[in-house]
């Protein structure tokens, strides 16, 4: 069993020469193990040298670590087609796939194996130099022109939905990628929490998003709207903590046999906490599920405030509704009195708005908007960015270590 690089680039002709490695992956009797990387990084990293995958691996991926240090998931061909197999099955049927994401990490690489797995060669939008509208158009159309008969679908994180939804209509590259968006039969949207208003605003102009909830240790995401796929499982244990189980989890870390992770047999252990609300579309769901799990936030994030627990997810999920707020990030700083506190990292959506986002301001509005007082930060910090990593996620490990 070999572990080679697979350098990949969002671009039509290295997804074309990888093609038929890709096509390898799916395949149970290979005995060939990828690590898909950046064409211009094509060498293992230190975990992976000298290591040899565990059986039945035929893709080995790295983790985020947006919090912590990256770690190497080891996926097989089962996983990797009972994956494509439970989305296509939720979504109405195998289809053919726009690439937007980088197809290094697992959502990107995901939107080509499903579409190479339901027998349609993707459709790629280069984001080399980053993700445009007039790009995400002008792809849309010719995927929809390449396959006229198929179902469409494409996958993006919050940022880019952002992107399109919120620019100038008037500009007729938003114009375009805006009606580009109600051409998709599905449009998944997962790596980061999406905001409820951005969400609803894209169904009210007839686009059909999906949320979604994975990582790389269970081949992508596996619960959508909120809904395990089929084949898929959620355990919440006494502690709040998601567990995830079913066909699509990986065999574990490579080079890290005796992984907290796994400690169950069939289980991955989240660093997630979350709980299960009463499903409000209950009718809409075809699987008759009445609840839909609720992801409240990373545990090891959790602010432990004054003997209160708060979950920054939630407060930021807020914050991401104040119209002079384009972006924000809540994350514990050392307090001497409430061991840590609340503070709020925000992006002003324009420099005549920034000295309106005071402390005392930004806390009256919070709880005007529902929030409890206690979850409301105590410092706010401008700043004209967020540090992220991988497909848009925030990097809170950076973010923490400037900030200090």
């Amino acid at each position: 069993m070999t572990l080679r690089c697979l350098p990949l680039t969002s671009t039509a002709a290295s997804i074309a020469e990888c093609t038929p490695y890709l096509r390898e992956i799916l395949d149970p009797t290979s005995q060939n193990v990828y690590y898909p990387t950046a064409k211009d990084t094509q060498s293992l990293p230190p975990a992976a040298q000298d290591t040899t995958p565990s059986p039945g691996t035929s893709l080995v991926i790295a983790t985020s670590g947006t919090t912590g240090t990256p770690k190497l998931a080891q996926l097989g061909a089962s996983q990797l087609r009972a994956s494509a197999t439970a989305t296509h099955q939720v979504l109405g049927g195998p289809g053919a796939w726009l690439l937007a994401l980088p197809p290094h990490h697992i959502a990107g690489l995901q939107v080509l194996l499903r579409s190479l797995a339901a027998g349609y060669d993707p459709q790629i939008q280069d984001i080399r130099t980053g993700f445009s509208p007039h790009g995400f158009a002008t792809a849309t159309a010719a995927l929809l022109e390449r396959t006229p008969d198929a179902r469409h679908y494409t996958s993006l994180v919050p940022t880019q939905l952002h992107k399109l939804l919120t620019g100038d209509p008037s500009d007729p590259h938003i114009s375009a990628a805006q009606e580009a968006l109600t051409h998709y039969d599905a449009i998944l949207v997962g790596g980061a929490a999406l905001s409820p208003d951005l969400a609803t605003q894209a169904r009210e102009q007839g686009i059909n998003i999906v949320t979604t909830y994975g990582s790389s240790e269970t081949a992508g995401g596996c619960v959508y709207n909120g809904r395990p796929l089929p084949g898929a499982a959620v355990h919440i244990d006494d502690t709040g903590r998601i567990w995830l189980g079913g066909g699509t989890i990986a065999h574990g870390y490579l080079g890290l046999p005796d992984h907290p992770a796994w400690q169950k047999p069939g289980w991955f252990r989240t660093d997630d906490h979350g709980h299960w609300e009463e499903d409000k579309h209950r009718e809409e769901d075809p699987t008759g599920a009445d609840k839909v799990l609720v992801v409240d936030g990373r545990m090891d994030a959790a602010i432990q405030s004054g003997g209160l627990t708060i979950f920054p997810r939630i407060v930021e999920e807020h914050l991401n509704r104040h119209p002079d707020i384009a972006a924000a990030a809540v994350l514990g700083l050392p307090d001497a009195r409430l061991g840590e506190k609340v503070a709020a990292v925000v992006v002003p959506r324009s420099v005549e708005t920034a000295a309106e986002l005071t402390v005392s301001a930004l806390r009256e509005w919070l709880i005007a908007a529902g929030l409890d007082k206690t979850a409301t930060p105590r410092t706010v910090i401008p700043r004209s960015s967020l540090p992220t990593k991988g497909i848009g996620k925030i990097d809170y490990r950076t973010l923490r270590e400037e900030l200090q």
